[in-house]
């Protein structure tokens, strides 16, 4: 049992869940974190990523790419995203892990939102290989800045 005093995690209030839901819709890339099929050992991989238009976060990813296959076996990963920034300690600027379940989205529906966050995926966006992904949270810890962790329920992170 953690002691009050010691413990590094706040209450989660409604500043810390409008953080992680900034962050979210800001976010144009994360970390994707995945287990590998094969060796049962994590991968970590950069994708592209904007907030969908309910704020659930998308990437449009390939089905040639290792983290696709990771993510067809098991549809849990977790996303890491906020970026330092330009100055000072990196680890005092916000980023929230995302606990998710990857699954398919309507690529063609959602293309035009998609092209609204990244014009230029238009090169690839209708190649055949590539796939809308959706990351429905299922949990998420929110770092605030030195002595701000919060942990997030799927309600906190979508509305």
């Amino acid at each position: 049992m953690t002691d009050r005093k010691t413990d590094p995690i706040r209450p989660t209030d409604d500043e810390a869940r409008a953080l992680a839901r900034s962050l979210i819709a800001n976010a144009r890339f994360a970390a994707l974190a995945v287990t590998d099929p094969d060796t049962q050992s994590p991968m970590v991989t950069r994708i592209a990523l904007v907030p969908g238009p309910d704020g659930v976060p998308l990437s449009l990813i390939s089905t040639l790419s290792s983290h696709t296959r990771a993510l067809e076996a098991s549809a849990a990963c977790s996303l890491l995203i906020g970026e330092p920034g330009p100055k000072g300690d990196p680890l005092t600027h916000p980023r929230l892990t995302l606990q998710a379940e990857a699954t398919a989205a309507d690529k063609e529906k959602l293309k035009d939102h998609y092209l609204s966050h990244y014009p230029k995926a238009q090169l690839y966006f209708d190649f055949g290989d590539f796939r809308m992904i959706r990351f429905t949270p299922t949990g998420g810890l929110l770092n605030g800045g030195f002595g701000k962790a919060f942990l997030l329920s799927p309600g906190d992170i979508v509305a």
